[in-house]
C-alpha cells in the first residue's frame, strides 16, 4: 500500500455559511460537496453538515457544522494549528491587499527562507497561511540535503538531557 495524496483535512466550523463566504468568496475555493448527516455510522442521531472546498490539486478542505456536539472554538496560535495553502507570488501579493481591504485579520509577508507567507484568521479562529515557494525551496525540503533526521534526533536528545 502507498499513500497517493491528501483527499481532505476536516475541521469543525461555527456556521457553514460564514465558512463558505471565507473559503469560497474570499479565498476562491469552490464549494464542491455538502453532506447532511442525520445518523452516524454507529447509529447515534445527529444534525451535522459536512462541506468540502476544492483545492487546485484536487484535494479538499472540509468542515463539520455539528451544533449538537460541543466544541470549544478559539483563536488558534500558529504553532497550535494552521492550514498552509500554496499560491504563486502574484496571488500572495493580491491576497495580502484583499485581506486588508476586507478587514480580515491579515499578517505578512513573512520570509521563512524557503517560502514567503501571509496569514489570515478564518471565522472559526483557524490561521490560514498562503505561501509561495522561494528559490531554493526544493533543496530546503530535500531530506538528503537538509539534515532533517539529524536535527530531529538532536532535538530528542536535548529533551532527554533536560
Amino acid at each position: 500500500m502507498s499513500i497517493r495524496g491528501l483527499h481532505h483535512n476536516a475541521y469543525r466550523c461555527r456556521d457553514s455559511e460564514q465558512t463558505r463566504r471565507f473559503y469560497e468568496d474570499f479565498l476562491g475555493l469552490p464549494l464542491s460537496g455538502s453532506l447532511e448527516i442525520r445518523e452516524t455510522k454507529s447509529g447515534r442521531k445527529t444534525d451535522t453538515l459536512h462541506t468540502f472546498y476544492r483545492l487546485g490539486d484536487g484535494s479538499f478542505l472540509a468542515f463539520f457544522e455539528a451544533p449538537d456536539m460541543p466544541f470549544e472554538f478559539k483563536a488558534q496560535h500558529d504553532f497550535d494549528l494552521h492550514i498552509a495553502l500554496e499560491v504563486d507570488l502574484a496571488t500572495l501579493d493580491g491576497m495580502l491587499a484583499k485581506g486588508k481591504a476586507a478587514g480580515i485579520e491579515t499578517r505578512g509577508i513573512s520570509n521563512h527562507g524557503f517560502i514567503d507567507s501571509i496569514y489570515f484568521r478564518d471565522p472559526n479562529g483557524y490561521v490560514i497561511e498562503l505561501t509561495c515557494k522561494r528559490e531554493g525551496h526544493d533543496g530546503a525540503m530535500d531530506p538528503t540535503r537538509n539534515e532533517a533526521r539529524a536535527i530531529l534526533d538532536r532535538w530528542q536528545l536535548a529533551k532527554q538531557a533536560a
